[in-house]
């Protein structure tokens, strides 16, 4: 999809640029593939904010979104690509050899009419979906499980892509759009190509009522705030903050490595994406 720029004839719109949605399904979803959705506001079971900046925004449906893509060897073909309000990625409607229709995650180049199929060995061609044990090394693939049959969780945001790059015992390398190089089982399932929609980080919102639209609240800087309020809070005049950057409860930030090494999947990331890329 191509980007869309408007001219300036009133103030919300200087700057404005927009994915152009002209060539997506213009109606609503499939009734019985969409459920409720109730907002949190960032707040947990107890009520407390656990994610902070969230709050408003415009009511939403939520597609249900097929991730394992475990219905294998029956074809299905693509009815419409429609716009999803819950992720960055469009989202595609396809219809099952024997009925069954699902939401699947669009990649680039899916166009209406076109066949995609789930199975141990099947083409590569963009929406089909396999194991890393039937894919060729090289393939360009997103929507990657960690843990066989639990779904995809890697790569489903708007124009992300992994590289299936080798294989070592019962494993599958892949090198992620950060540089990250890690390791899945090869009983995992993958998605053929890029997610679509990759001109989504190119948007300008133009005003900020865009943005509480999306559910998304102003954020405020810790150093203008009082020292009740933040560790960079208070002082006379204008001050920068300290010399050592922290969040709201004193764990470091701006730049500090905070991930727990003795995390499960640590061991699984052969190169960081932190990593020194040069004469790699």
């Amino acid at each position: 999809m191509a980007l869309k720029s408007y001219k300036p004839t009133t103030p919300g719109q200087r700057g404005l640029v927009l994915i152009d949605r002209s060539e997506l399904w213009k109606g609503r979803p499939v009734k019985a593939l969409t459920e409720g959705l109730t907002k949190n506001g960032g707040r947990n079971n107890t009520g407390r904010i656990t994610m902070r900046r969230k709050g408003g925004g415009a009511k939403r449906l939520y597609r249900i979104v097929d991730f394992k893509r475990n219905k294998l060897d029956v074809a299905a073909t693509v009815e419409r690509i429609e716009y999803d309000p819950n992720r960055t990625a469009f989202i595609a409607l396809i219809t099952y050899d024997d009925g069954e229709q699902t939401y699947i995650i669009a990649p680039q180049r899916l166009a209406v009419g076109d066949k995609v199929v789930a199975g141990a060995k099947v083409d590569v061609k963009p929406g089909n979906a396999m194991p890393f044990s039937g894919m060729p090394i090289g393939t360009i693939v997103h929507n990657i499980e960690m843990k066989p049959g639990k779904g995809g969780q890697i790569a489903r945001a708007a124009g992300t892509y992994a590289q299936f790059v080798g294989r070592d015992g019962g494993y599958a390398q892949i090198r992620l759009s950060s540089g990250e190089l890690r390791l899945v089982r090869q009983e995992c399932m993958a998605s053929v190509g890029a997610v679509s929609n990759p001109d989504n980080s190119n948007q300008n919102l133009g005003k900020a009522g865009r943005n509480r639209h999306k559910g998304i609240r102003p954020s405020v800087r810790g150093v203008v705030m009082n020292p009740v309020d933040h560790p960079h809070g208070g002082g006379e005049g204008r001050t920068s903050g300290g010399r050592h950057p922290v969040s709201p409860w004193g764990k470091p930030t701006k730049g500090a490595r905070t991930r727990n090494k003795n995390k499960a999947s640590s061991k699984l990331i052969l190169r960081s994406r932190h990593a020194k890329k040069k004469g790699r």
